[in-house]
């Protein structure tokens, strides 16, 4: 791995503060504690394990109503839908219409909130149960340091344009060490996803085209992590018919101008986070140094169900 500093790529910088971000902010997803807490109020807990029984997927009206709380209380699902960008607006809009009728949005916030903190704590703050794991807790004074410089970046950030982090910045930051750790983190990352919709709107293409042309971007099968979102067969046909009408797809392969728009909307993205890389400057090594091992004790912890790496 490269030495990354201010002086260093961007776009790599970019990349990699979405790299160590992802699995810890998105943690909150797949953490039992999170599912337990929701369910108390009256959601359905987690809908479906992994094949091997280690990660816990979210209940979508759950997810959607938890994770669109931020933007207010009694948030519309249509609103909820443009912020979150890539899944199909009716799924969404009912989803949330249900969630309302089963707690309001403070119970909401906090049960995601306590359940996130308390698995992260699992996860990174206590020492592993398993003997063969040397891993030790994260280091106090290492988490503090990680929160500031998160935090940091944060505050760097533009929040013109930018819902969903804009949403986050209204709750303020938890007052115990692990909840601002884990704000922090979901702050940049929210940031980035915010950056990353006006980026491919910019490229004239809607959710269904830019999930199809980033599966096999990131070098996964056509149809595969897009069909998540909650989109039929037929609406992803059309939207495959589009994309090759428009030279991006030849059969279900990326053509090279396929590739290309996908990889300059990630630049375009890139670029969008560009004060979020200047205010990381000279930190970026012992931060994404720490991130990292953190990142792989989430997913080695059932916390997240891999680390991806895309092309960069």
């Amino acid at each position: 791995m490269p030495t990354l500093n201010a002086q260093s790529s961007p776009s790599l910088t970019a990349r990699r503060i979405w790299d160590v971000i992802e699995p810890i902010a998105g943690n909150a997803y797949f953490a039992p504690e999170v599912h337990s807490a929701l369910a108390e109020l009256g959601f359905e807990g987690s809908s479906r394990r992994s094949p091997d029984g280690r990660i816990e997927y979210p209940d979508m009206v759950a997810y959607f109503t938890s994770r669109g709380a931020c933007l207010g209380p009694n948030v519309s699902g249509h609103l909820v839908a443009s912020a979150f960008g890539v899944f199909k607006r009716e799924i969404v809009v009912a989803a949330v219409a249900e969630g309302w009728t089963r707690a309001d949005q403070p119970a909401v916030l906090a049960a995601r909130q306590r359940g996130a903190t308390e698995s992260l704590t699992r996860l990174l703050g206590a020492h592993s149960a398993d003997p063969a794991d040397p891993a030790d807790p994260a280091d106090p004074a290492d988490l503090l340091w990680a929160t500031e410089v998160l935090l940091r970046m944060a505050t760097a950030a533009p929040g013109e344009g930018r819902a969903l982090f804009s949403g986050l910045l209204s709750l303020g930051v938890p007052d115990d060490p692990m909840g601002r750790f884990w704000r922090a983190a979901d702050l940049v990352r929210e940031h980035r996803g915010d950056s990353h919709i006006a980026a491919w709107i910019g490229a004239d293409l809607d959710a269904t085209e830019v999930g199809l042309l980033t599966d096999p971007w990131r070098g996964q099968p056509l149809r595969s992590w897009v069909r998540s979102r909650g989109w039929t067969d037929d609406e992803l046909d059309q939207a495959c018919d589009r994309l090759r009408s428009r030279g991006l797809l030849e059969g279900d392969e990326l053509t090279t101008a396929g590739r290309d728009l996908r990889e300059q909307i990630e630049t375009a993205t890139d670029i969008m986070e560009t004060r979020v890389v200047s205010a990381l400057g000279e930190d970026a090594g012992r931060l994404f140094a720490l991130l990292d091992s953190w990142c792989d004790r989430v997913v080695a912890g059932g916390g997240y169900p891999a680390r991806v790496r895309w092309p960069r």
